[in-house]
């Protein structure tokens, strides 16, 4: 048990001296960390476009599975999981963009912060933290956005799932007929997953713009 919590600790503290170094050098190069947050915002925001173009690829397969004849239907299946699993992938990207997005914006305001002890005019001080305190509530609220986009991905990926699995255990006709009726529950999902995503991208590129004229 020690020995797991002294592995641990050296874990914690080699990834903090690994975000230090990270840090210091992008900060010889001119790019301060409320810059590397616009950056990986940016990252978060083509994640979640490619995503969104893989998730309607996979519904466009799944919607050529219906109606095909069974001579074509193992073919079609292996369309159909393939965009599944770039889909999966895509939904992972995402999670770990948002992720990073988190991790820098907790490093930027804590390093605020922090610095806000150092500045000895009350009055800019008192700005200053007027400031970290609207960016705090941006950020959050960025955030939350990429998070319900986030969490609209694993239904619709579990409902391929289901299915994709489904249709390789019965390649033939009689599976087909019955995923007709699941058809407009799938398309209805992938529906609002999109919106999410949409709404999700334009509060990022508000963030973005709010960042680079402030």
């Amino acid at each position: 048990m020690m020995q797991r919590v002294l592995i641990l600790s050296c874990t914690v503290l080699l990834v903090g001296a690994c975000e230090s170094a990270y840090y210091g050098v992008q900060e010889k190069f001119g790019n301060l960390k409320n810059d590397i947050l616009v950056d990986r915002v940016e990252d978060a925001m083509e994640a979640q476009e490619d995503a969104k173009e893989e998730f309607k690829s996979a519904l466009e397969q799944f919607e050529a599975v219906v109606g095909v004849p069974e001579s074509q239907l193992k073919s079609v299946y292996n369309r159909l999981n393939d965009a599944f699993e770039d889909a999966e992938d895509k939904a992972e990207t995402v999670s770990d963009r948002i992720d990073s997005v988190e991790d820098v914006a907790e490093d930027l305001f804590e390093e605020w912060e922090e610095e806000l002890e150092q500045i000895s005019n009350a009055s800019l001080r008192s700005r200053s933290a007027d400031q970290l305190r609207m960016s705090k509530r941006r950020s959050s609220n960025l955030v939350k956005a990429m998070r319900r986009a986030e969490s609209r991905m694993e239904p619709v990926l579990t409902s391929f799932r289901d299915h994709v699995l489904y249709l390789k255990h019965n390649l033939n006709a009689q599976a087909v007929a019955s995923l007709q009726g699941e058809l407009g529950g799938i398309e209805s999902d992938v529906g609002r997953l999109i919106r999410d995503m949409e709404a999700s991208i334009a509060e990022a590129q508000s963030f973005i713009n709010t960042m680079e004229n402030s």
